[in-house]
């Protein structure tokens, strides 16, 4: 899955970027600025959509509408974690307290995450992608492997089995004095949103419908085909487009999978403290400067999940190792 030599011209460094891609300082002082009001508006509107959703099946009230939501609710888990995201590299907001509040009370904890341990976590990945303590490096190894291997790994995440693996240790952490603050809190979030849903509507259902089942199915399916899309089988490098993978951005895509610019998935690699709305400046300066070229960039996610799983089903030994390299809560 890393593109070759041929494809990875030595072009840099040039006067706007250094030698790994990443913004002179004249540029990137420039790139860095958080737009704090504007930000506001974002994460409400996450909200809005979210909850606009759950508001619109209440009021039409048929089986169709429930389904609807159903499915875009896991979308709503895409806004909030990426937004989480955005929090976890103290990017979302120029105030440290202010970031860090919305991340967890606004942003992780509704979506069932430890917003601290996921920030660690999240820093090692970038620290050495890919490397021996990659977090997520049972995620993204071993492909590309077969049709047959990724669609058992999406039906598991679609029918509840990768979201019951992720909730359990959760619950259980709630017995454990070490990590029983952080998983009490999550907890009293979710009675919190369960509660005004139940009020708001005089339905109880609402909350484990079009809350919890999209976060334990819909949301599985759409994070894993994002993660494999960002690294899946590429290498460690101190060169990132051998880390990250390029794949053109489409309005389809940008809704269901990859919300607030995160397929601009290289740019943020290259330099983890551009906040997202400018990641598609940096974007335009990689491939201005010749060191993205068009010979990496897939056309579609499609094109990248077929190639993900384009291994032939008959070589002996391939699904079982796949399967085994892979976290134990992705399986």
């Amino acid at each position: 899955m890393v593109p070759p030599d041929s494809a990875l011209p030595a072009v840099l460094p040039t006067e706007r970027l250094s030698d790994s891609g990443r913004p002179a300082p004249a540029l990137r002082s420039e790139l860095r600025r958080i737009p704090g009001a504007r930000n506001v508006l974002t994460v409400v509107g996450a909200w809005v959509q979210s909850f606009g959703v759950v508001a619109a099946a209440v009021a039409v009230d048929r089986w169709w509408g429930y389904l609807v939501a159903f499915f875009l609710l896991g979308r709503a888990f895409a806004l909030l974690n990426i937004l989480g995201h955005e929090a976890a590299h103290r990017l979302l907001f120029e105030t440290k307290r202010v970031n860090d509040v919305v991340g967890r009370w606004l942003l992780a904890y509704p979506a069932w995450t430890p917003f601290d341990v996921y920030r660690r976590s999240h820093m090692a990945h970038h620290k050495d992608e890919l490397g021996p303590q990659e977090p997520d490096l049972g995620l993204y190894r071993g492909y590309p492997i077969t049709k047959a291997s990724l669609t058992r790994k999406l039906v598991r995440d679609a029918i509840g089995v990768s979201g019951y693996k992720n909730l359990v240790p959760l619950v259980k952490a709630a017995a454990k004095p070490t990590s029983r603050g952080v998983a009490l809190r999550i907890m009293g979030v979710q009675v919190v949103i369960w509660a005004v849903m139940w009020g708001l509507s005089g339905r109880w259902w609402l909350y484990p419908l079009l809350w919890l089942a999209p976060w334990m199915t819909v949301w599985r399916v759409l994070n894993r085909l994002r993660a494999v899309a960002e690294h899946g089988g590429m290498e460690r490098s101190p060169d990132r487009r051998r880390t990250t993978h390029v794949i053109r951005q489409t309005p389809l895509a940008r809704f269901w999978i990859v919300p607030y610019h995160t397929g601009w998935h290289l740019a943020h690699h290259v330099d983890m403290g551009i906040p997202w709305r400018r990641l598609p400046d940096l974007h335009r300066e990689l491939v201005a400067a010749g060191w993205v070229t068009p010979e990496i960039e897939y056309p579609s996610y499609t094109a990248l999940w077929k190639a993900l799983a384009s291994r032939p089903a008959y070589e002996p030994g391939v699904a079982a190792t796949a399967a085994m390299s892979e976290p134990s809560s992705n399986r």
